[in-house]
């Protein structure tokens, strides 16, 4: 059994997600809180209960994508890809020899890795849109996570882009520093509409896009994994008094129902960003409005809403982790809504597989 499973790790800065793939099936899919920046145990203790979840993971083959090389816990990002490639080696000292996946370069071994680091570091989104453009052929994915966007087209089966730094992909828009969860509110929007003004937006760590979905009920709590910006609860009262201070006020100035136009706007305004952003990848490469858009990431429903700004019309999408992971007989349940979560790990399992068969 454990010749034919395949794990395929994303090991983020915030989030380590995680795929349990047997004979090509995906069969659980995982994600754990990790936040890397406040130090390298809480990788260990990730893989510690991945280690308890899969037994079998022992002995599978492994691979691996990440962009936790990026948090400020490491001098620069060469270090952060050496050390959690050389952690999960060390986690994993019964099973065949770990790949990371590097793009172009395609799977390297940890000998490799210091040579292929530039390729290996946040390359996460690579390994979805490669995934979806061998299943799809042309299309664009759209994947809004708990902290950033990406969006990137694929044409005849290969992804069109040739950004492929997250410099790179800032520039041309393939990359959004925008997601529904972590997002300090104030990276929203400049100016946010109040009872018919429009005002600025006070840019202090008051709120983050989380209290927008919470209260207009999109955000699964399943998601929503870190602490409030205030650390205080996550109810419904707290949520309303974070957003008020964004813009100087206090919950009881205003009704519960203004409160929740208030979310709406905040929500409209990112959904105008991101679709925007959309409209000009999908020109930049010669998408019509009719191409095949891939949904994954826990934002995924904003993405109807977001192709309509995109094009001024609804579209229909496709589910990443519905249509495009392959959900195995005796998966866990709910699994196909972890897949759509966790998109870059399930396509990194399964782009090893495809090249181990």
């Amino acid at each position: 059994m454990a010749e034919a499973t395949v794990i395929g790790w994303d090991i983020g800065g915030a989030h380590v997600k995680a795929c349990l793939l047997q004979r090509g099936r995906v069969i659980d899919v995982a994600q754990w809180a990790c936040p890397l920046w406040q130090g390298i145990e809480h990788l260990e203790r990730a893989l510690q209960s991945a280690r308890e979840r899969w037994p079998t993971a022992a002995r599978a083959r492994h691979a691996v994508t990440m962009t936790g090389e990026m948090v400020d816990l490491f001098e620069h990002r060469e270090e952060g890809v050496q050390r959690i490639a050389a952690l999960l080696c060390d986690a994993w000292p019964e099973a065949p020899p770990l790949q990371f996946f590097a793009g172009d370069r395609g799977w390297c071994g940890r000998e490799r890795v210091a040579g292929e680091w530039a390729h290996i570091a946040s390359a996460n989104w690579l390994a979805t849109a490669m995934h979806a453009a061998r299943e799809l052929g042309d299309g664009v994915l759209v994947d809004i996570g708990s902290t950033t966007t990406d969006v990137i087209a694929f044409k005849g089966g290969r992804v069109v882009t040739q950004a492929r730094s997250d410099v790179q992909r800032l520039a041309t828009g393939e990359l959004v520093y925008q997601g529904v969860v972590r997002t300090p509110l104030c990276g929203l929007a400049r100016q946010i509409p109040w009872r018919g003004q429009q005002l600025n937006v006070m840019n202090e760590y008051f709120a983050t896009v989380a209290d927008v979905y919470r209260l207009t009920g999109e955000l699964d709590a399943a998601h929503d994994l870190y602490p409030s910006a205030d650390n205080a609860p996550k109810d419904a009262a707290a949520t309303r008094k974070r957003l008020a201070r964004m813009i100087g006020m206090d919950a009881r100035d205003a009704s519960d129902a203004e409160w929740l136009v208030f979310a709406q706007d905040w929500r409209a305004a990112q959904v105008a960003e991101l679709g925007a952003q959309l409209h000009r990848v999908m020109a930049m490469h010669g998408l019509s409005a009719d191409a095949v858009v891939v949904s994954a990431g826990c934002g995924d429903f904003l993405v109807p809403d977001v192709l309509a700004s995109a094009h001024g019309a609804a579209c229909a999408c496709r589910s990443y982790g519905a249509d495009l992971a392959r959900i195995g007989p005796g998966a866990a349940p709910g699994v196909a809504g972890w897949a759509q979560v966790c998109a870059p790990s399930v396509a990194v399992a399964m782009l090893l597989d495809m090249e181990l068969r």
